[in-house]
């Protein structure tokens, strides 16, 4: 956290194009309440698709859409074995927002 005294001056560079969609992707994934859910079962680890649609009652092609959206965004990332898909997290920034985002939405 950015602690500034009334005095000092904080200027943030201009944010360019795609700093700007990266962002906004980013909380738009967020946004949504099956990714996060999907995130937060991510947490604990890798999971396989199906898994991933027991685990949270959702259809697999509800998951397998939801995953695609967070692997363009690289907010997740998968490994094949055989004919199944694991998924794991692959942003820690994200996924600290997430968790801390979660305990300050508990602590109220």
């Amino acid at each position: 956290m950015i602690h500034l005294e009334k005095d000092q001056h904080f200027h943030l560079k201009e944010l360019d194009e795609e700093t700007l969609f990266i962002v906004s992707q980013t909380f738009k994934a967020l946004s949504d309440p099956t990714r996060i859910r999907i995130l937060h079962l991510l947490f604990e680890g890798e999971h396989s698709v199906n898994d991933i649609a027991e685990k949270l009652s959702l259809l697999q092609s509800t998951v397998s859409h939801q995953l695609r959206f967070l692997k363009n965004l690289r907010l997740v990332k998968f490994r094949r074995e055989g004919t199944s898909l694991f998924y794991s997290c692959d942003d820690e920034h994200v996924m600290d927002i997430l968790r801390q985002t979660i305990e300050h939405a508990n602590h109220h």
